[in-house]
């Protein structure tokens, strides 16, 4: 988790929020999706983060993206730290934040990135094994990625568990080269 103050307090200050409201749950996880969608949206990164647009359009952006798709305390954090000129931030403080509220329900925070949705008994079976596998109690967070393209990549703090299709034929093609 990152150490910066600043960081930690946006961060800290969005659980304390979502927690008095009841809803820190639902905003965890609809936060968490909101910054994994940063990551691969570059546009809509590159417009919450201009500078040349006032803070109240890029903030007014994020009503329009997520209205009626997320709770309006989710929508007001993101559009808060939006106007804070902290969009740059997002993904950290969301991190942060989802970090927080794992630690303050003593779990670990398994990030799981898969070709395709899993069934709750996928996910049951993927949750017992990561616990065995990190030794800790895991919250599954689950994002669907196209650059995996079968199996999955789970990260749980600092271990990853790679079980993809190209990690596999990645490591056949290794042992093929050695003979």
């Amino acid at each position: 988790m990152t150490t910066d103050p600043r960081t930690q307090g946006y961060a800290s200050a969005m659980v304390q929020v979502a927690q008095a409201e009841g809803v820190l749950e639902k905003v965890e996880d609809e936060l968490f999706r909101f910054a994994r969608t940063l990551e691969t949206e570059t546009r809509l990164r590159d417009s919450l983060t201009d500078p040349n647009l006032p803070a109240e359009h890029r903030a007014s952006m994020v009503r329009e993206l997520l209205g009626g798709k997320a709770d309006q305390h989710t929508i007001n954090l993101i559009g808060f730290v939006v106007q804070q000129g902290r969009a740059r931030e997002l993904g950290s403080i969301i991190d942060a934040l989802v970090a927080m509220a794992a630690d303050a329900r003593a779990q670990a925070v398994a990030e799981v990135r898969v070709a395709a949705p899993l069934d709750e008994g996928q996910r049951a079976r993927l949750k017992e094994a990561l616990e065995r596998a990190s030794g800790r109690s895991v919250e599954l967070k689950v994002v669907r990625d196209a650059s995996v393209v079968g199996g999955l990549v789970a990260r749980v703090g600092d271990v990853v568990f790679d079980a993809s299709i190209r990690r596999k034929l990645q490591l056949a093609k290794e042992q093929f080269e050695r003979g």
